[in-house]
């Protein structure tokens, strides 16, 4: 027999995800997820297989438990387990409109509060070293225009790896203004410029494989040997191997993914004073607090704005500071 959990999961899932709020498939593929530990959790930790789950078991202390197991055994970290919980509180949302005799209990799980964790500092690469890994794949080969073109692509929009995974060529236009159209995060698309380089990279590859013609639009930009479009981990494996090529040892030795890339675009267009806005529009955030996390990150525009406020003190031919206390007494007190 069905228990109620199961017929409510599976109208969350579907009614109410897929048909009534139009999630994306990958919005809907991390509820799943979800659930699935959840599922997994009552079985192996509560001996309750998913046959009996009920709706009544999933109370807030299993679900404090559960957040607890992913911790501990599974060694989540904190902003996934939060990731779960947020699933976890949308489904028990849902299901007090639909079960107003569970409020209750839904609204006891809707209290359980997410954990305050540290937030990371932006990873990200400088200007040279950008340079330098970028220069690296050999462009006298085919793989190695490939890479080129790939890395130049990646760092030149912002893009997340999956947008780049997913580019069509009909997403391309190579002819001023030169453009990319990327599909990120709820199948919204938006318009990234693309800088002389890139586009000129990006004409000679397709090109190259005579995707440059009228009906390929459809096809891949970035493919394999089976000319099936490239993977996330396809994409992280070209940084890693020009990243293992690279004579500077701060490159080799630095983290170095795909998200780095975009973050060290973002980076370096607040740098250079592009404003915020448009660093948000390219990176395709919703909300520009999300994008000011390079505002505050970023030492070299603290510094720029400290050298615009007092003119007059040249950074470059001060001592050191632990020779001129007056100096460091001077800058405390302002």
């Amino acid at each position: 027999m069905t228990t109620d959990f199961a017929l409510y999961l599976r109208r969350f899932l579907t009614t109410h995800l897929a048909g009534l709020r139009g999630c994306s498939a990958n919005t809907i593929a991390s509820y799943r997820d979800t659930f699935k530990l959840l599922i997994v959790y009552f079985r192996d930790e509560r001996s309750v297989p998913p046959a009996k789950l009920t709706l009544d078991r999933v109370d807030a202390a299993a679900v404090t438990g559960f957040l607890d197991w992913l911790e501990t055994s599974r060694h989540n970290s904190i902003s996934t387990r939060n990731q779960r919980l947020a699933a976890i509180s949308s489904f028990h949302a849902w299901l007090q409109t639909e079960d107003p005799a569970r409020m209750a209990l839904c609204q006891n799980i809707l209290a359980i509060p997410a954990k305050k964790h540290a937030r990371p500092a932006v990873n990200h690469l400088t200007v040279e070293q950008t340079r330098g890994l970028l220069a690296q794949p050999d462009r006298s080969t085919r793989q190695g225009r490939r890479d080129a073109t790939v890395l130049a692509t990646l760092y030149d929009t912002a893009a997340r790896v999956q947008e780049i995974a997913d580019l069509t060529v009909g997403d391309i236009r190579v002819q001023q203004p030169a453009l990319a159209a990327l599909t990120g995060k709820g199948s919204k698309t938006r318009h990234v410029p693309l800088m002389d380089n890139t586009a000129a990279l990006l004409a000679a590859y397709l090109a190259e494989h005579r995707l440059d013609g009228p009906g390929h639009n459809d096809h891949p930009v970035f493919f394999n040997q089976h000319r099936r479009k490239l993977s996330r981990g396809g994409i992280a494996w070209i940084i890693r191997k020009y990243q293992a090529k690279a004579n500077d040892p701060l490159l080799a030795d630095a983290d170095i993914s795909p998200h780095v890339l975009r973050h060290s675009k973002a980076m370096h267009l607040y740098e250079a004073r592009v404003p915020l806005p448009f660093i948000r529009d390219i990176l395709g955030h919703v909300d520009l607090s999300t994008t000011d996390v390079y505002a505050r990150a970023s030492t070299e525009a603290k510094r720029k704005a400290l050298e615009a406020a007092y003119p007059d003190v040249v950074t470059s031919e001060l001592p050191e500071w632990n020779q001129d206390p007056g100096l460091l007494g001077w800058l405390t007190n302002l």
